[in-house]
């Protein structure tokens, strides 16, 4: 007989695995699973309440889903039950089937069936070291709407190598945003599940150098058979290749060979393929091939969850008013939020110091200026409505024109993202639900991926608020 109290727990064993052991306790040690309907492949979980499905749905998604399917099956589909008055059981109330999971639908889009693994070698490579850091896992990685889609596809990637539908796959943004980390959690994470798979992670001034060398050695012909070995290649900072014309033309046969031979490139840079200055046309249409996904500056989101993690790592003690202090504040990369929970843990061992706001508030002083900004759903609302002309009352209607409903996504989800609210409070401002939001949100982030004009129109808005 089937037992999905059973089943759920083997689920919260993989969850509390890869969770710090506080975040567990505090979002999943509540949940319980109520039922598993076999025809439906439909897993219903009853949870404290309607906040927890946002919390859910909006930080833990990703893994949740892994465990789900791992115990449950690849077409598993998850519902929410909860308490809607007091603890009263009578009250509970099993969410329909259009407000169920919505992220987790997503997640499965890019999923396909396990097929037959095609990097199985007859034993006749020898193993390599792959350069990769084991602190960079996935498990390691923050995650929020600013980076949601890099990491999903990354994930695709690490967990089905045999599909090549990102291949390849091109993550731009600025300094300090993850791209690295990135890049080596889908090494660290192909290697755990395929240990005789050849992955490779190299900076392209580390490449740069090994074909002078090989150059210098005439050697030439081995550095590329050994490039055209590699099953996964992990090539970070290219854009240091610029200009560099005969280590491009190296490049890019090896590339050739590679995406022929079907092994997966994962490549990065600073700028999108478009913006790279001192590079070969003929390289730059072929890293257009794939995915190509942008990592932007992490959202208050992410950079309190990263404060959070680091806090538990580091075994501090903070007040959460001093974490919100500083992911309010230290707004460019999580490299400067690294760099002050360093400080903060120097101050607090060394200095034996308390971690306090003022203290907080010195730390960044040295590093960042504060920001003063200020940004409400009212002033999101009318900054979008006047970009596209648009009345605001016509914003919190019923009408579902076009234009309308595009500009109430849009204010969706920057109010989510810049105004770091819930979705059930901007629910509430538009007489829409939480789902309604969490579904906003997939499809901004997913039309800004493939449309250029609307993601430069989304980044023009997003800097008026700050004006």
């Amino acid at each position: 007989m089937f037992n999905v109290a059973q089943q759920w727990n083997r689920c919260l064993d993989v969850i509390k695995a890869n969770l710090p052991a506080e975040q567990y306790k505090v979002w999943f040690a509540p949940i319980v699973a109520v039922d598993f309907d076999q025809e439906n492949d439909r897993v219903t979980l009853k949870v404290p309440s309607k906040f927890f499905v946002e919390q859910i749905e909006g930080r833990y998604i990703t893994i949740l889903s892994a465990a789900l399917k791992k115990v449950f099956g690849e077409n598993v589909k998850l519902t929410y039950k909860y308490n809607v008055v007091g603890a009263d059981d009578e009250s509970a109330v099993e969410q329909a089937e259009d407000n169920s999971s919505v992220k987790l639908k997503q997640e499965l889009k890019i999923r396909q069936p396990r097929v037959s693994n095609p990097f199985d070698h007859d034993g006749h490579l020898e193993d390599i070291d792959p350069q990769l850091n084991p602190k960079y896992t996935f498990q390691n990685y923050c995650t929020s709407m600013s980076n949601k889609l890099a990491v999903s596809i990354g994930h695709a990637i690490a967990e089905q190598p045999e599909v090549k539908t990102y291949n390849p796959m091109f993550v731009f943004g600025t300094t300090g945003v993850g791209k690295t980390h990135l890049l080596q959690a889908i090494g660290i994470k192909l290697k755990e599940e395929y240990p005789r798979m050849r992955v490779l992670y190299v900076s392209s001034r580390v490449f740069e150098s090994q074909y002078t060398t090989a150059v210098v050695q005439k050697k030439v012909n081995d550095f590329i058979r050994f490039y055209e070995s590699i099953d996964v290649l992990l090539l970070d900072d290219i854009q240091f290749l610029a200009g560099k014309q005969k280590t491009q033309n190296t490049f890019f046969h090896i590339f050739n060979y590679l995406h022929q031979h079907q092994r997966q490139l994962v490549m990065s840079s600073d700028c999108r393929p478009s913006d790279l200055d001192g590079m070969e046309p003929r390289l730059l249409s072929r890293f257009k091939w794939g995915m190509t996904v942008e990592l932007e500056k992490p959202d208050y989101e992410l950079r309190r969850q990263f404060l959070d993690m680091r806090a538990a790592q580091d075994g501090l003690k903070i007040d959460g008013e001093v974490l919100d202090f500083i992911a309010a504040n230290v707004t460019e990369s999580v490299r400067e939020l690294e760099g002050v929970m360093v400080a903060l843990l120097a101050h607090a061992t060394m200095l034996g110091q308390d971690i306090t706001i003022s203290l907080a508030r010195s730390v960044i002083g040295n590093t960042v200026k504060v920001s003063q900004r200020q940004v409400t759903f009212e002033s999101i609302t009318e900054t979008v409505a006047d970009y596209y002309n648009l009345p605001t009352e016509l914003i919190y209607g019923k009408s579902r024109k076009r234009e309308i409903s595009d500009a109430r996504q849009l204010i969706m989800y920057l109010a989510k993202k810049e105004a770091q609210m819930s979705s059930t409070s901007i629910g509430a401002k538009l007489d829409r639900t939480h789902a309604t939001v969490l579904h906003a949100c997939i499809q901004i982030e997913q039309r800004m991926s493939i449309e250029k004009d609307f993601s430069r129109e989304v980044q023009a808005i997003t800097a008026s608020l700050t004006l």
